[in-house]
């Protein structure tokens, strides 16, 4: 497997179950989760870290903590899924960032640099963001990375903005 991506101010490593304190204060927030159906209890984030170590098994990828490089200290989590969007895999670059660690710019250059793992360590011809049209930053970070509104789907039952890049 491809070493993780890198990027200038952050390093990413698979999750593990010593992150759960980080991971259960990050989807208890109502304002991170403000775009998602709800906000998560202790035990469904244990539960979404084991999905993650799941994905990492079966698909080599999914989201991975993101920590500050000088630091050390997590700031999020962002990664590439694979999704089912209307019959069609893809592979999703997502991201969440720790409220605290808003407006610096994080989610942008993590994505930015899984976008390009992507592309150069899998060789995937595209990419996507499944966003909730009213999520307005998370818009504006894909459109950071160069995506564009494809169409909009149904993911989980609920409506979604079809983002996707192509490879260079």
């Amino acid at each position: 497997m491809a070493p993780l991506p890198e990027s200038p101010r952050l390093c990413f490593r698979e999750l593990s179950a010593a992150d759960l304190d980080f991971v259960a204060a990050m989807l208890a927030d109502p304002e991170v989760m403000r775009y998602y159906p709800k906000r998560y209890t202790r035990e469904e984030a244990a539960a979404w870290i084991q999905r993650q170590r799941d994905r990492y098994q079966r698909d080599g990828h999914g989201l991975w903590l993101v920590f500050d490089r000088n630091s050390g200290e997590p700031r999020g989590q962002i990664g590439l899924v694979m999704q089912d969007v209307d019959g069609r895999r893809e592979a999703e670059v997502g991201y969440l960032v720790h409220r605290p660690f808003w407006r610096q710019g994080l989610a942008t250059e993590a994505a930015r640099a899984t976008r390009d793992w992507a592309f150069a360590a899998l060789g995937w011809p595209r990419v996507i963001s499944l966003i909730r049209p009213e999520n307005q930053p998370s818009r504006g970070v894909a459109e950071k990375l160069g995506m564009a509104v494809e169409k909009r789907a149904l993911h989980a039952g609920i409506e979604h903005l079809v983002y996707a890049v192509a490879r260079p």
